[in-house]
This record gives structure tokens, C-alpha cells and sequence, in this order.
């Protein structure tokens, strides 16, 4: 059987190989193109995230897209040019995607779904220097188009040279090419000799598209056989109805010889078996009877003599005559050479001056369309700086002013720069743009300065606050329970005892009003009741519960005035050696120190340079 040579990228061909060995044919592994995948920066991603449609040119860029793990708008419609890269897409992001029934650009862009697609965004996933048509289709719709370009194609190392001597020692007979890059990977500065083995193949194509691309290699079209996609069972299929094609012929021309043969066969088969056949052995065993051995032979040898003289003669008779004609003919024909070579002499000096001529006309004419080339050319670049070809004007100045939206009015600075760089992206494609995307890249090093307000870590942390209001101990000291008292030391109304009577008036004067008592206590603390407490502490929770609402409504000042009136009150009725109150301190002093600028003073460079680009 054939050896099949598979130039699949490494990692993609074992199967279709695996195939081949199984139908009885020789296969061979040989990539010709490795693929490099790009890093691409976060912003680059962000058109993703937005995306109302996802398009995917290959396998690769699905692998190499799930390599920068992106975050991406799974609610999207995904398109697929074909089966395996649907499949890759729904083992990838778990997302069915559509897929046209002609698996290559024009039927993808032939599907109902990509027909109204005016102000949608569209995120194209491709490989570099790939074909333009879709992004020129779907700008032609007026979609808001992203090309994101993830992988590149390249040749492997080594010569092309040293590739066909290896493949000659093979004997392969079938080579499978799935893209262009892989056919100007192959016939790159090949010598004469190996291009004309090299033409000789079969090969088996995964599109029309790389069949025309191979006919610029001079490739006879009987050579080529087109498949039905870039699908392991499509090529097998493509090679096995291309060997049975080629194979037809031999059986074909066998069986003739064979049937001819035996209808021969049967031919003299039939002649023997005749009825004249059969009566004229009787005649001549009757002949034999009536003639004797002797006659019969001088009669032969008779016609034998007769015959060679006749034949003699007439070869002699013959050979005097065909050579009379011969020198009369070849006569004729000296003449009519003489003639036709004298013309063509003339003919030739008439070509040598005509040519002399044309020469020299070729030669002003080839200047003269030189010049008129150069001229042309220096005015289509004029033209081409002076006014972007293909750039909508429409679609820039959208993108524009959902910058300015999402600055002014979200107050999200990344997403603003986002869109910037979406709208960069756009202009790189296009010249005549450099001041515009100077303005860009601007005002994107401006908003990446901006410090995002951690508003929700600081309500966390003002709500922190407030459960701990409850644990905090006051700074006072409770006042004791005043006992009360028998009057153990009561007058008698005994007249008799009107000594011990005086005895114990002086003491309850002594003790009353004369007595002095002295206290160990270092500072006299205030004293505060019950209620003051809870007041103190509601209005503790008044102040924050006020920053709290400040920092929602992007009040500034009166944010940092409730938090330093919630610091005092905690400085002064609170115990500062308590670890609560330490902790509440420390973190009202943090908040404190917050840079609370709700509006940053930020001007748009780029919006004055695209007002007077669209005008």
C-alpha cells in the first residue's frame, strides 16, 4: 500500500496515523509547523468579558486562549469554523457552539445568526497572519469587531532540502497538508530536481482554499484531492477514495486482456468442432486410398520449387520498384526542404529585427510603468495617511464615549482604561491614527495612577467598630450602696443614765461633723450613672453609623469630622489600658489616615483628538 507522509502539527495527526496503519497503509509522522502561543496582558482580555459573540478559527486558538485562563462571558454565543473546534470549545468552557455546514470562513459567515449583527460585539480568537475575510465581513455588518491574535504559526527548524531526502528514502507516495502555511513550509527554496518529485505526489487537502494555493506550486489538479474538512475521518476518507480511483484502471484492462483471450479461446474451439471440420479428415483418408505415397510427394515438392521462384521474383520485382519511388520521393522532398529553409532563413533575420524592436519598446515601456507605478503608489499612501481605509467612524466615537461614561459616571477607572485600550486596538489596524493613540495611551497612564477607594473595606471595618462599642468598660467608679443603719446608739429616756446619755451624743457629733477620713486613691475619678453611660455609648454609634453613611455617599468631610468626634469620646470615657478600647482607637486612627478623594481631577486627552478626527 501507499506511504502516507502526515504534516499535522506535533499532537495532532497520531490519530488520522493510527487510522491509516489500521486500512493497510504506511504512515509517517512529520509536522512542518510548531505553534508559539502569545501572553497577552489582562486588558487585551477585558473584550471578553463584554462579548455578545465569540468566534474561533481553530483548535489552537481555543488551547491557547484556555492557556491565559481568561475570564470570559460564558452567556455569549460561540461560533466554531468546525466540528473539532466545537468540540474543543465545550471541553474548554463547557459552551456548545454553532457550526457551520461548510467548515471553513464563507460558511460560518453564511449562518442566519451572523447576518443582523449591527453595534454587537464581536471577539474574533485567531492565529496570526491569518485570512482577513471574516474581520472584513462582520466590520462590512457594522459590528464592533475585537481580533485577539493568540497564536502564531511558524516553520520547524531544519531545511526543506534535507526533509525531501529523508521523505524520497521513504518512498512516500501521499502527503496531508491542513493550511497554507504548511504548503509555503514545504516547497521553500527546493532545487529543480526535488520539486519535480515533489509535484509527483498525492496530495490531500483539507480545503479548495489550500488546493489553489498549491497550483501556484505548479501542481497538477489530478493530484490533488480535496477532503471534506480538516478532520481525521474526512482525510482517511479523502485517501482511501483517492487510492481506489488511481487503482481502477490495471483490473480493468486485465479483464479485457482476459475476456479477449478466452473469446479466442472459444473461437477455435468452435471452428474445430464444425461439421467441415469433421468431413474433411474422412476426405482426405478417401484421397489417400486413390493417391500413392510417391505421387504425392513429387507432387509437393512441385509446388514447393514453383513457389520459391514465384516469390523471388516477385521480392526482386517488388524491391527494383519501392526503391525507384524512394530516390523520386526523397528527391521531392530534398527540394521541398531547400525551399522551407531558405524561408525559415528569411524568417528569421524578419524575427531578430522584430525582436531587436520589441526589445526596445519593452524597455521604455517598462520604465514608463514604472514611473506611472511609483506615482501611483506615493498617492495611494498619501491617501491612505490622510484617512483611515476601512476604520468606522461610528465605532470609534462609541467607544469613545463609553469611556467617558464609565469614568464619570461609574467612576471605574479600570474599566475606562479597558475601553481605551479597546479602542487602541482598533486604531493599530489602521494608519493616519498616531496622534489619536497617543491621547490614548495618555489618558491610560493617568487612570492607572488613580488608587481605587476601598469603600466597602472601610464599612467593614467602621461595622467592626460599632460591635465592639459593648465591650468597652468606662473610665469612673461606681458609687457604693449606702448602708443602712440601726439606731444602735439611741438616747434612754432613763434619767438615771444621763451620763451614758451624754457619752453617746458626743460621739454621734464627733462622728458627724468633726470627723475626718482620708482616702489612698491616687486621681478622683468622675462619677457617671447608668444613663449617662448609654448615652455616651448611643452616641458613639450615632458617630460612626454617620462615617458610615458619609463614605457611601461620597462625603469626605463630613466622614473624617464623625470619626474624630467618635475618637474623643472614646479618649475620654473609656479605660485607655483596656484592650478593647486600645483596639477601637487603633483602628479609628487607620480609618482616619484613609485618602478619601471621591472625584480625582481627570481630563480625557483622547476625547478632543477623536471629535476632531471625526470631523
Amino acid at each position: 500500500m501507499s506511504h502516507i507522509l502526515i504534516t499535522r502539527p506535533e499532537g495532532k495527526g497520531a490519530d488520522l496515523a493510527e487510522k491509516l496503519l489500521q486500512g493497510g497503509y504506511q504512515a509517517t509522522l512529520f509536522p512542518v509547523l510548531t505553534l508559539d502561543y502569545f501572553t497577552l496582558q489582562s486588558a487585551q482580555l477585558t473584550p471578553l468579558l463584554n462579548a455578545d459573540k465569540i468566534i474561533f478559527i481553530s483548535q489552537d486558538a481555543v488551547k491557547a486562549l484556555l492557556a491565559l485562563k481568561p475570564d470570559i462571558n460564558t452567556k455569549a454565543q460561540f461560533y466554531a469554523v468546525g466540528e473539532k473546534t466545537a468540540e474543543a470549545i465545550w471541553q474548554g468552557f463547557g459552551v456548545r457552539a454553532a457550526v457551520p455546514k461548510q467548515h471553513d470562513s464563507e460558511g460560518l459567515l453564511a449562518l442566519q445568526s451572523l447576518q443582523q449583527i449591527d453595534g454587537q460585539n464581536i471577539v474574533l480568537v485567531k492565529g496570526k497572519d491569518g485570512r482577513p475575510t471574516i474581520a472584513k465581513i462582520l466590520k462590512q455588518r457594522s459590528a464592533f469587531l475585537n481580533n485577539l491574535v493568540i497564536y502564531q504559526r511558524a516553520p520547524i527548524e531544519g531545511e526543506p532540502s534535507n526533509w525531501l531526502d529523508h521523505w524520497q528514502s521513504l518512498n512516500v507516495k501521499g502527503i496531508v497538508i491542513t493550511s497554507n502555511a504548511a504548503v509555503d513550509a514545504i516547497f521553500n527554496q527546493l532545487p529543480l530536481k526535488q520539486l519535480e518529485w515533489l509535484r509527483q505526489c498525492q496530495f490531500y487537502v483539507a480545503s479548495s482554499r489550500i488546493c489553489e494555493h498549491l497550483k501556484l506550486q505548479h501542481v497538477n489538479s489530478e493530484n490533488i484531492h480535496i477532503a471534506a474538512g480538516a478532520s481525521d475521518s474526512a482525510m482517511f476518507t479523502c485517501i482511501s477514495q483517492g487510492n481506489t480511483m488511481s487503482e481502477h484502471a490495471k483490473p480493468t484492462t486485465l479483464a479485457a486482456e482476459v475476456k479477449t483471450a478466452s473469446s479466442t479461446n472459444q473461437t477455435a474451439k468452435s471452428a474445430a468442432t464444425s461439421p467441415a471440420a469433421k468431413k474433411e479428415p474422412m476426405m482426405n483418408q478417401n484421397n489417400k486410398q486413390k493417391i500413392s505415397k510417391t505421387g504425392s510427394l513429387a507432387l509437393l515438392i512441385s509446388l514447393i520449387v514453383a513457389s520459391g521462384v514465384g516469390y523471388q521474383f516477385y521480392q526482386k520485382f517488388n524491391t527494383e520498384q519501392q526503391a525507384n519511388q524512394l530516390v523520386t520521393q526523397l528527391s521531392a522532398d530534398n527540394q521541398l526542404l531547400s525551399k522551407e529553409l531558405q524561408a525559415v532563413k528569411a524568417a528569421q533575420q524578419t524575427l531578430q529585427q522584430a525582436l531587436f524592436n520589441s526589445e526596445q519598446k519593452v524597455a521604455a515601456s517598462l520604465a514608463e510603468n514604472a514611473d506611472n507605478t511609483a506615482k501611483q503608489l506615493e498617492s495611494a499612501l498619501q491617501r491612505a495617511q490622510q484617512q483611515a481605509y476601512s476604520l468606522n467612524p461610528h465605532e470609534v466615537t462609541s467607544l469613545q464615549r463609553m469611556a467617558e461614561f464609565k469614568l464619570w459616571a461609574e467612576k471605574d477607572y479600570k474599566g475606562a482604561a479597558a475601553v481605551l485600550a479597546r479602542l487602541d486596538a482598533l486604531l493599530a489596524e489602521h494608519p493616519g491614527t498616531g496622534a489619536i493613540r497617543q491621547a490614548i495611551h495618555s489618558d491610560m497612564q493617568a487612570l492607572s495612577i488613580v488608587k481605587p477607594i476601598p469603600a466597602e473595606a472601610i464599612y467593614l471595618q467602621l461595622h467592626g467598630v460599632l460591635e465592639q462599642i459593648d465591650k468597652l468598660d468606662f473610665n469612673a467608679v461606681a458609687l457604693p450602696q449606702v448602708a443602712i443603719t440601726t439606731k444602735q446608739d439611741a438616747l434612754s429616756e432613763d434619767v438615771s443614765d444621763w451620763q451614758q446619755n451624754v457619752a453617746k451624743t458626743w460621739e454621734q457629733l464627733q462622728d458627724n461633723f468633726i470627723k475626718i477620713r482620708q482616702r489612698e486613691d491616687i486621681a478622683i475619678e468622675p462619677l457617671l450613672t447608668e444613663q449617662e453611660r448609654h448615652l455616651i455609648k448611643q452616641r458613639l454609634s450615632l458617630y460612626l453609623s454617620q462615617a458610615q453613611d458619609a463614605l457611601l455617599t461620597k462625603q469626605a468631610s463630613i466622614y473624617f469630622t464623625a470619626l474624630n468626634q467618635a475618637h474623643v469620646l472614646v479618649s475620654d470615657y473609656f479605660k485607655q489600658d483596656d484592650p478593647h478600647t486600645q483596639s477601637v482607637l487603633k483602628t479609628l486612627a487607620g480609618l482616619n489616615k484613609e485618602s478619601l478623594n471621591f472625584s480625582p481631577e481627570i481630563t480625557l486627552k483622547s476625547t478632543e483628538q477623536v471629535k476632531e478626527w471625526a470631523q
